[in-house]
């Protein structure tokens, strides 16, 4: 009989001279091997709300959020690609931000991961910290990139037509990337000669941003108190960019997993076929994930009040007007036609988590060790309540799926407190919120 051992998470092999590598993660491990498991958070963004048609257009069938609560619930045309993940999956109800009651409807991209007051910002900021950044802030240190940002059009947008959603400590916004290309090169692309040039590069900018610190330290103790304070928020952020640095250079000399590109498109464009340019950005954040070579992705897949190249898509799928028009088409044939790009979008989604599924991970698969938030900041035009969301993942982290969750309004903070609570990020309180979600998917 074979007697079973008990291996620390931090047991090594030596090798010739000296030279050590840390274990892989083994059964022998146990529960500390558990503890480490790589939690992931990715949070997908649709702007525009979702089909919600009324009782008198008599298409029930289209609406997004299932007609009925609980675990007894029905897939509506535009939801049913999911149904293969129907126990890994669920419907989020009555949720909204209480913020976004009091703001332009036009900022509910701003705030959807943020919760921010933007009708009355503080005094010097805008936005807050959102919920990807504080998940990143606490798994940077496992993995290469701290975060993914990623969204159609690039860059951050302006206030209310955002072309981000994802936010910094400091509430600034932080540039997305839409290009397959640019996103494979910045998370795989890693030969010799470009290490040794990375790695050149990097000591450079630790040495100038040193100096920088050290010369603003000593700036800020004659200044006034006003100024102190400005000098103190610039300090912190050389001091983030100078963490980020010194955690680049250290993984310069470890190997990226061995993995499989030949799907890739990485010509893909977001001037192309919709869902060619979806799938290939799904599969570099998929391989992203699997590598571990980030745990926090923010992917905004359209952009608000018919802003960017997106609006177009449900042009060219055949539906005859732009995605921003079809949130405002009140009548029945309209309102089926947004469904049907609702349902188009499922199907992008059914592809992803397909991927997070087939790579194999610690006790499963990526996905069950992943929290994927997949949701929109209205839910009728300009409607800032019942905002459509689903959770998908995470059963890893105790997440009990397979319902459509509801009770009564609840916080959008509050799930995000959940979130963080079941990935191991012991966070009291986020944005407004007042607890995490009782009776729900996380207890």
């Amino acid at each position: 009989m074979t007697q079973s051992i008990q291996l620390n998470r931090r047991s090594v092999l030596k090798g010739v001279a000296g030279a050590a590598l840390v274990l892989p993660v083994l059964e022998a491990m146990g529960q500390e091997a558990q503890d480490n498991r790589a939690r992931r958070f990715c949070a997908l963004y649709t702007a525009n709300g979702m089909a919600l048609p009324k009782e008198e257009h008599g298409i029930n069938e289209w609406s997004w959020f299932p007609k009925t609560t609980g675990t007894e619930f029905k897939f509506g045309e535009s939801t049913a690609p999911l149904s293969k993940f129907r126990n890994q999956l669920s419907f989020m109800g009555g949720l909204h931000h209480p913020n976004g009651l009091l703001a332009d409807p036009h900022i509910c991209s701003d705030m959807w991961l943020t919760g921010a007051p933007l009708h009355n910002p503080k005094p010097g900021t805008f936005n807050s910290v959102s919920i990807d950044q504080v998940v990143a802030q606490h798994t940077k240190q496992h993995c290469r990139q701290p975060s993914l940002v990623l969204s159609i059009d690039a860059g951050v947008g302006f206030l209310s037509r955002t072309g981000t959603i994802s936010y910094n400590a400091e509430g600034k916004p932080i540039p997305a990337e839409n290009n397959p290309r640019r996103v494979f090169d910045r998370l795989f692309r890693a030969d010799k000669a470009s290490l040794e040039a990375e790695r050149e590069g990097l000591k450079k900018r630790i040495k100038l941003v040193d100096a920088v610190l050290e010369n603003a330290r000593s700036l800020s103790k004659r200044l006034g108190r006003s100024d102190r304070e400005k000098m103190d928020q610039y300090l912190t952020s050389l001091s983030e960019v100078e963490t980020r640095l010194i955690a680049s250079e250290k993984w310069i000399d470890i190997p990226i997993k061995d993995q499989d590109y030949s799907h890739l498109d990485l010509d893909a464009s977001n001037e192309g076929e919709p869902a060619e340019y979806y799938r290939n950005m799904f599969d570099l954040i998929a391989l992203a994930f699997d590598a571990d070579i980030t745990r926090s992705v923010a992917f905004m897949l359209n952009r608000e009040d018919g802003m960017g190249i997106s609006d177009t898509f449900p042009v060219k799928l055949g539906l005859g007007t732009t995605h921003h028009g079809l949130s405002h088409a009140y009548d029945k044939d309209g309102q089926q036609r947004f469904a049907k790009y609702d349902r188009f979008l499922s199907e992008q989604l059914a592809y992803f988590f397909e991927r997070l599924q087939e790579f194999k991970d610690t006790d499963g698969s990526v996905l069950d060790n992943s929290v994927v938030l997949y949701g929109s900041g209205c839910s009728t035009t300009h409607n800032p309540r019942n905002l459509p969301t689903m959770l998908v993942g995470g059963s890893n982290m105790g997440l009990k799926h397979g319902t459509h969750w509801r009770n009564g309004e609840s916080r959008m903070s509050d799930m995000y407190l959940s979130i963080l609570q079941a990935m191991g990020i012991e966070q009291e309180t986020f944005a407004d919120s007042k607890s995490t979600l009782s009776s729900s998917i996380f207890s």
